[in-house]
């Protein structure tokens, strides 16, 4: 399990933020804290809620935001559209990143076997986690005032 003050592992995926381009953690990192935010699938009621909660509730002024799931990346470009989500979400079909950052959750709904569990991970500029908080069950949102703080944290400490 990826905990704070490791490494941030590093995965490739697929970006989508208008177009859908490679992605590749290793890319993002270095100017600012990036915040990984792990969903199991868009369209549905709790992760529309987080996603919805970071778009209007949470200062990404101090920070580059992803939301990450497995999803397709063309599902996740509809997603993306339909809720007006000013930050890139990364497809992760190939579960490389769940993999990586060990948020695999048991789904077996609608022919899937695995989705993300929702978790958080803050990074900072050196490729450190320095944050991350994990769902209990499936039903939970983050705290976003401790996350705040999170990258208030590691922002200040890149500076």
């Amino acid at each position: 399990m990826t905990a704070v003050g490791d490494d941030a592992p590093e995965f490739r995926a697929s970006i989508v933020d208008g177009d859908i381009e490679p992605f590749r953690l290793a890319d993002h990192l270095g100017d600012e804290p990036v915040v990984l935010a792990f969903f199991p699938a868009a369209f549905s009621n709790t992760c529309t809620d987080e996603m919805e909660a970071l778009r209007d509730e949470f200062d990404r002024e101090r920070c580059t935001l992803f939301g990450v799931s497995t999803d397709l990346p063309h599902a996740l470009a509809a997603y993306q559209s339909q809720y007006d989500l000013p930050f890139a979400l990364v497809g992760d079909p190939d579960h490389r990143a769940i993999e990586a950052y060990d948020v695999i959750e048991a789904f077996e709904h609608y022919g899937v076997e695995t989705v993300a569990q929702r978790a958080v991970f803050v990074i900072d500029a050196d490729g450190t986690v320095t944050y991350r908080w994990l769902a209990d069950d499936s039903g939970q949102e983050p705290d976003y005032g401790a996350l705040a703080e999170a990258v208030a944290a590691a922002a200040d400490a890149d500076s």
